[in-house]
């Protein structure tokens, strides 16, 4: 069962390079915030609203806690098997659906309009992780996980490659910008949007690939970024202001938490947790607060780091 550390400075905070060492706040500890999910996913910042929002994707809800109160809530159930989730530059939520094999927008008055749900005439497999560029355009991940089996989703067989995808602001355009890669996951612009990295869990071993954006709207041949051989399984993921790549970790007890990557793509911190991280993203006033979903529960860690300034 976890504990929170009695000490600081928190032991789950490991320093593997120096360089880390300025991102470690000797008096901030993990916490845990929230508990009794299924298996979570998709944390996403409002703090117009002083909230966050995320997906338990079994329970087919999302789910939100209050930064003032602490309080935990439905936000909306029947979401769909809800998975990544993301802002668009309005302000308005976009969600990844295994349920319904889409992408939706929440707008203003709690309607959701459908983004995309097909590709040339055949249905997405199950979108998974989300993002959007500075030009508005939705750039998505679609592997199959959500339809291997009757819990995260619906069971079906695929009807299109796994690829990534980008939807085209102006024309609603829905255009292939990844092909080559095998059940991509969590995916992250750098700072400034020169490059797209991409976890790949297709690959044996898994990998996080990096892409350089091409006029703002294609990429070029990828190479590894990193390397996961038999140190676990990465899954969402995020840069920080420095180019840093925060990344999910796991899947068991010595590698669960979240791994923290140079530019240069060497290791210089963990974040240990009880349980493979999922998904996080930064948030906060100062976005220097980062939110880490792992398995059951949500935890959080103030960093001095702050959050690429992306949705």
């Amino acid at each position: 069962m976890w504990q929170p550390s009695e000490t600081y400075p928190d032991p789950a905070i490991e320093v593997l390079d120096s360089r880390f060492l300025k991102y470690r706040i000797g008096n901030a500890a993990v916490e845990r915030l929230a508990t009794g999910l299924r298996y979570g996913e998709g944390p996403v910042w409002f703090g117009d609203g002083r909230c966050l929002l995320w997906s338990d994707i079994p329970n087919n809800r999302l789910l939100r806690w209050d930064e003032e109160s602490g309080a935990v809530s439905v936000y909306r159930s029947h979401a769909g098997h809800p998975n990544g989730n993301t802002r668009d530059r309005q302000g308005r939520l976009l969600t990844c659906e295994h349920g319904g094999r889409r992408v939706v927008r929440t707008e203003y008055d709690g309607t959701l309009t459908v983004l995309a749900d097909r590709y040339e005439g055949r249905r997405l497999n199950s979108p998974n992780d989300i993002v959007v560029k500075s030009d508005h355009s939705i750039w998505f991940t679609d592997p199959v996980f959500g339809i291997l089996n009757n819990y995260e989703g619906y069971k079906a067989e695929p009807e299109l490659p796994t690829h990534v995808y980008r939807l085209d602001p102006g024309t609603g355009r829905l255009e292939v910008v990844a092909s080559d890669i095998q059940n991509p996951n969590g995916l992250c612009f750098s700072p400034d949007e020169s490059l797209l990295y991409i976890v790949e869990n297709g690959s044996r071993p898994n990998r996080i690939r990096v892409y350089e954006v091409r006029d703002g709207r294609s990429l070029a041949q990828a190479r590894t970024f990193v390397d996961a051989g038999d140190q676990g399984v990465p899954d969402g993921i995020r840069c920080d202001t420095e180019g840093n790549l925060w990344a999910g970790w796991g899947p068991d007890p010595a590698l669960n938490g979240v791994m923290v990557f140079g530019p240069d793509a060497v290791p210089i911190g963990r974040i240990a947790l009880p349980d493979r991280c999922a998904n996080l993203c930064f948030g906060g006033a100062r976005r220097n607060r980062l939110f880490m979903v792992a398995g059951q529960s949500l935890y959080a860690l103030y960093v001095d780091a702050a959050g690429a300034m992306r949705p």
